[in-house]
């Protein structure tokens, strides 16, 4: 007999333990934001398996609804620039169990259609959604899968480590953090009055698109649905040793001090461009989260888990791109990244905030986000933190083609030499993106579509 890939054996409802007081929060100007307004961010963490005493189940019930208690806000519904219903709303949590080990499931696998399920559904930003839902998944050999689903405008994955870190606190028996979460997102990062732009590196990258104000930066259900069809999704093992080598190179050509996500983002965005045969005379764009929680004035407060990303954009023709040194295109990144302070980041917010409804738009984007500093290893629930941590959503910053950086699990003996890069990729395109890949990877691999 097959073994049973997944039941649901209950479904409890998670309330704050003291109703909060406030029932209606505002968002910021980054909450707000198109780009996270529309969408429900998905993941999942693997974890090794607690003791036999344990019941992974009910330890996990009672965490996050402590946790809650914290932050009510994600006991809510998203509607109209706040919060509403605070705390009142009930949080899901999925009680699932699989005859499957966890090393069964190829946590290599982006694509896999097992993994998807470990996380409650895509519930596309519909208002009448509850904020947050939870999948806890006990697998055969005692490991747990733990998937989520938030509301991408309540926060990024920096903020939702804070809520899964607190839970693990309660989880193992102890008291709070010391810092409690903080809101006063209006007060923090909302739009200027009268909003002002004081800063141009917006001007021929951002623009207003009907089809945006209608549809959203993702366009229509349908629409979605139609892109994924024509994409896959790829993981690769990446060297720290060649992407070491890669820097130092690069590095003394541009003579600049570059970061390993500075290279490898111009390593990757070049090759999908090439993978893709864009026309020499198309501008292309890459976008890129970066974290502005200590560049604005004042810096936020520990506490803050609201997004604290702003976009990051470099456009350029493809053919310039292909052709100009990997260098220079590095060093362009390490530009762009020197330009975010405090005004650009406001004159971002009033940007949105100016021109909120009229379909704000980057276009055609490749997105970028680095997970490998997120704080993973705080997620420690009493048996051990995550063995793997993955995304499950594909639309951030505008993007449906974005790239992850990803650590490995702190058992697995592939940390100490790299790291994974999971990426959205047209089908046509992977051929050429794998051989291009090449030059940085652990060993040579082969593609992975059609794996689940």
């Amino acid at each position: 007999m097959e073994p049973q890939l997944l039941r649901v054996l209950d479904t409890v409802s998670l309330s704050p333990p003291a109703p909060p007081q406030h029932a209606s929060l505002p968002l910021s100007g980054l909450d707000a934001d198109r780009n996270m307004l529309d969408v429900d961010f998905r993941s999942v963490r693997f974890f090794p398996p607690p003791p036999p005493s344990v019941d992974a189940h009910a330890v996990l019930q009672r965490a996050f609804a402590a946790a809650l208690g914290l932050f009510p806000a994600l006991a809510g519904h998203i509607r109209d620039g706040h919060v509403v219903d605070a705390g009142t709303v009930a949080v899901p949590l999925v009680l699932a169990a699989s005859e499957l080990s966890v090393a069964d499931v190829d946590t290599d696998a982006p694509a896999s259609a097992l993994i998807d399920r470990l996380a409650p559904g895509d519930g596309d930003g519909v208002d009448d959604g509850p904020a947050l839902a939870l999948q806890a998944t006990r697998f055969a050999c005692g490991g747990v899968a733990l998937g989520m689903r938030v509301a991408h405008a309540l926060c990024d994955g920096a903020g939702a480590t804070k809520f899964l870190a607190a839970a693990a606190r309660f989880a193992r028996g102890q008291e709070p953090p010391d810092v409690a979460p903080v809101w006063e997102r209006r007060e923090l990062l909302g739009p200027r009055w009268p909003p002002r732009l004081a800063t141009p590196v917006f001007d021929g990258v951002l623009a207003l698109d009907d089809d945006v104000a209608r549809c959203g930066p993702y366009g229509a259900a349908g629409e979605w649905h139609e892109q994924q069809r024509q994409l896959t999704r790829e993981c690769f093992h990446v060297s720290d040793a060649r992407v070491e080598a890669l820097r130092a190179r690069l590095a003394d050509e541009a003579g600049l001090r570059l970061t390993t996500f500075e290279v490898v983002a111009a390593f990757i965005w070049r090759a999908k461009v090439k993978a893709n045969w864009t026309s020499s005379g198309e501008v292309v764009k890459m976008v890129y989260s970066m974290n502005i929680s200590k560049l604005v004035d004042p810096p936020l407060p520990y506490g803050y888990w609201g997004n604290v990303c702003v976009p990051v954009y470099v456009a350029l023709a493809a053919g310039d791109l292909i052709a100009q040194p990997l260098a220079k295109t590095a060093a362009l990144i390490k530009k762009s990244k020197l330009a975010v302070d405090d005004e650009y980041v406001r004159s971002y917010i009033d940007f949105q905030e100016r021109h909120r409804g009229e379909g704000v738009t980057a276009g055609a984007v490749s997105a970028f986000t680095d997970w490998r500093r997120l704080g993973h290893g705080e997620v420690d629930f009493g048996w051990g933190g995550p063995d793997a941590v993955l995304p499950l959503s594909w639309r951030i910053l505008g993007s449906t083609e974005p790239c992850f950086l990803l650590p490995y699990g702190a058992v697995d003996e592939r940390r100490r030499r790299g790291f994974k890069v999971f990426v959205a990729l047209q089908r046509t395109a992977v051929a050429g993106f794998t051989e291009e890949m090449q030059e940085l990877l652990l060993q040579q691999q082969q593609s992975s579509v059609g794996k689940l």
